[in-house]
């Protein structure tokens, strides 16, 4: 049977507080340092964001700071962190921030309204950096709850039965709301595993309907299709983005350098100017240089 929310806050909290890693943004409630970590932290592991948010924290430490670099001077520090408009929306976040009378947004719905902010950032940011209750719903997350009631892995899509059992978790308390968010994540990313759950590990092994029921597959299984890269369009985009990083260049100085086939070239080349990660000027294609006006 699945475990009530009292017994498994108990559980996940003293776990929580033994097994925690102990990561820079977890000693600070600064919520611009919150915020940049949630945007990094999409569909990128923390190893490779930590580096990157000390460098990013260091060099712009307010959203006034970064509001006033240049895209170019973004997108070469996102470095290979993948999905470079990313960078470009969290600036454009900055941006609206630094423009607010009243500072930054202290409510889950003010955090809505800049750029790149969706339901779980939000979320992530009221929890952790002011301390409010809110209903902190990653990928982790979604995966435990669902291995408690019997599943494999969570459906492909967020339903709202999923969120009202997410929410039946989160203590009422704004202390123990935040204090379960960060331990429950942190329990899905360390021991409750996509591929390999170290369930022997678990406290509330007793309780996950999934592990007593033999750990059935997952009957979402042929809706899921892992993400390519090799020959994809994001790895074509991802090799020009790594010159230019170095230096502005001709077409076809881009075209020898990144390797690519002109099939796969230019349609990569066309998005990324689209997207505005890529200008031409003149004859040469380089990062967009202009800053804020």
């Amino acid at each position: 049977m699945a475990p009530t929310p009292s017994h498994a806050f108990t559980l996940l909290s003293r776990w929580f507080s033994t097994h925690a890693r102990d990561l820079p943004w977890r000693r600070t409630t600064d919520p611009w340092a919150i915020l940049v970590c949630e945007i990094m932290s999409q569909q990128t592991p923390v190893a490779r964001v930590e580096p990157v948010w000390r460098e990013w924290m260091e060099r712009w430490p307010t959203p006034a700071d970064l509001a006033e670099a240049s895209p170019a001077e973004v997108l070469i520090a996102w470095s290979t962190m993948g999905y470079p408009r990313r960078a470009l929306r969290l600036q454009e976040a900055a941006q609206d921030i630094a423009e607010r009378p009243n500072g930054f947004p202290a409510t889950y719905e003010e955090l809505l309204e800049l750029p790149g902010v969706g339901s779980y950032t939000a979320a992530a940011v009221m929890a952790f950096a002011f301390n409010k209750r809110s209903v902190v719903l990653d990928t982790n997350i979604r995966r435990v709850l669902a291995r408690w009631h019997g599943d494999a892995l969570p459906a492909p899509s967020q339903t709202r039965a999923e969120v009202e059992r997410a929410e039946s978790f989160v203590p009422a308390d704004d202390d123990a709301a935040a204090l379960w968010n960060g331990a429950i994540m942190e329990f899905g990313a360390l021991v409750c595993t996509a591929r390999a759950p170290l369930c022997e590990a678990c406290p509330l092994a007793d309780h996950c309907e999934w592990l007593q029921a033999g750990r059935p597959a997952d009957e979402h299984a042929e809706r899921r299709r892992p993400q390519k890269w090799e020959g994809t369009n994001r790895q074509a985009r991802g090799a020009i983005m790594a010159q230019l990083r170095t230096a502005p260049a001709r077409y076809d100085e881009l075209v020898a350098a990144t390797g690519l086939e002109l099939a796969r070239f230019a349609p990569a080349l066309d998005g990324l100017l689209t997207d505005g990660l890529v200008v031409q000027h003149e004859d040469l294609f380089q990062l967009p240089i202009a800053s804020r006006p």
